[in-house]
Order: structure tokens, then sequence, then C-alpha cells
């Protein structure tokens, strides 16, 4: 679990806009998010009953949707 100190920018009422990170905090939520990305695609690969493709092939789309992302 990630442990995270938000800070909070506010208007003159007090609502909240914006939250500030450290980066580290940040890095740490984003590589989460990644490995929670390759879990669902793991998932909805297993859930398909369409034809299958080599390892090898799986792994560079993954991959290239991975870079898409960024």
């Amino acid at each position: 679990m990630v442990s995270i100190h938000p800070q909070y920018i506010t208007d003159n009422s007090g609502n909240k806009l914006s939250v500030v990170l450290a980066m580290q905090e940040f890095k740490e939520i984003m590589d989460e998010l990644e490995e929670l990305d390759d879990i669902r695609l793991y998932d909805e690969a297993h859930a398909d009953d369409g034809p299958s493709i080599p390892v090898d092939e799986a792994f560079k789309i993954i991959e290239a949707n991975r870079l898409k992302k960024k």
C-alpha cells in the first residue's frame, strides 16, 4: 500500500482545487496503476474465448500499449 501525504491547494472559500504530492509518492501511485492495468489486461485475456497468441507476441503488445500511455 502506498502511503501518501497530500497537500491541497484551495480557493478563498477553502474548497480544494488541486493536490500536491511528493514526486516519489506520485511515482509509487503510477507504478501501482500500471500494475493494476496489467492485472486487468490479464483478466480480460483469460475471460476472452477467442483465439490465443504466443506469449512473446502478447508481451510485445502489452509493452506497446504501456508505452502509448506514457
